[in-house]
């Protein structure tokens, strides 16, 4: 049975209602906001709120959309990471100068002892002993090229990295910047080893980073960049070289060229479907010639 308003019989009596309050957070009901999803339009506070290209979305919101959307890619296959204003923070670049200048502040405080142990050599007598990589010291091939000696070089050769590593790294990712900056090195030390003489010493970073400027070439070309500044200051570079060939390791530097050019060519132009296979075996391949390499010279040595 249905009650009556008992004034005029009109029908059933309705409830007082309370009044409508400012809106609260979905998942915090007891704060206050005025800002909404603009996906779902849901109030949300300033603890769960996420900034959008437009506007705010709510975490669940975000959810779903990380579900339905591919995740930003480089054209080598790495995940995009940015930070405000930078662009990319560039942990490996400044991991790797860090290395370079911890070892160069060691040969300062110590000296020629630690030149001496890391310096790339093929077979020399150094303190009365045989020594060098075809005594297998095969570490010299990668100690080498994070040893200095000068201010001058190591200035010369942590400036460039600082300006070409983090635009690279952010287009390769870091691993792949990693894995171009050591098989360049790797790359350097095997043409040095290969055609110096085999008393002959050789030290710095700059076959790693003649490898990173053949690399921003070809990732340069890949993006259909404009690439004459960047060759301008490779050939001023090259130049320098050759001119000074008396203090300046030629081949370390045309080696690291070459195989930091032809390891990001197998970065940047490895197929989509199985990328990240087709970049392992492919550099995989570089390197194992290296090897190759490395195995032929020693045995010429021995």
């Amino acid at each position: 049975m249905t009650q009556l308003n008992p004034i005029d019989g009109s029908g059933p009596a309705e409830p007082e209602r309370a009044p409508a309050g400012p809106p609260v957070c979905y998942r915090h009901p007891g704060r206050e906001t005025h800002i909404r999803c603009t996906r779902c339009e849901r109030p949300v506070c300033s603890d769960c709120m996420v900034s959008a290209s437009v506007g705010f979305q709510c975490p669940d919101c975000v959810r779903e959309g990380g579900r339905t959307v591919r995740e930003a890619r480089t054209i080598a296959g790495a995940r995009v990471r940015r930070d405000p204003g930078t662009g990319t923070n560039a942990v490996v670049t400044k991991t790797l100068i860090g290395l370079n200048l911890a070892v160069f502040v060691l040969v300062l405080a110590v000296g020629d002892d630690v030149v001496d142990r890391l310096m790339l050599v093929g077979r020399a007598i150094i303190d009365n002993h045989w020594a060098g990589v075809a005594e297998g010291q095969y570490y010299r091939l990668f100690t080498a090229a994070f040893l200095h000696q000068a201010v001058w070089h190591i200035l010369f050769n942590m400036v460039s990295l600082w300006v070409l590593g983090p635009p690279l790294e952010a287009v390769l990712g870091r691993t792949r910047f990693l894995v171009v900056y050591l098989v360049s090195a790797f790359g350097g030390t095997a043409a040095s080893y290969l055609i110096a003489a085999q008393n002959q010493g050789s030290l710095g970073a700059s076959g790693a980073i003649f490898g990173l400027f053949g690399a921003a070439i070809v990732v340069g070309h890949r993006m259909k960049a404009d690439l004459r500044p960047l060759i301008a200051l490779l050939v001023v570079n090259l130049v320098i070289t050759f001119l000074n060939t008396r203090w300046i390791d030629w081949r370390a530097h045309i080696g690291g060229l070459v195989i930091g050019a032809v390891t990001a060519v197998c970065l940047v132009h490895a197929p989509k479907n199985h990328r990240l296979a087709a970049q392992v075996v492919s550099v995989g391949a570089v390197v194992a010639v290296l090897v190759g390499v490395v195995l032929v010279r020693t045995s010429q040595l021995t």
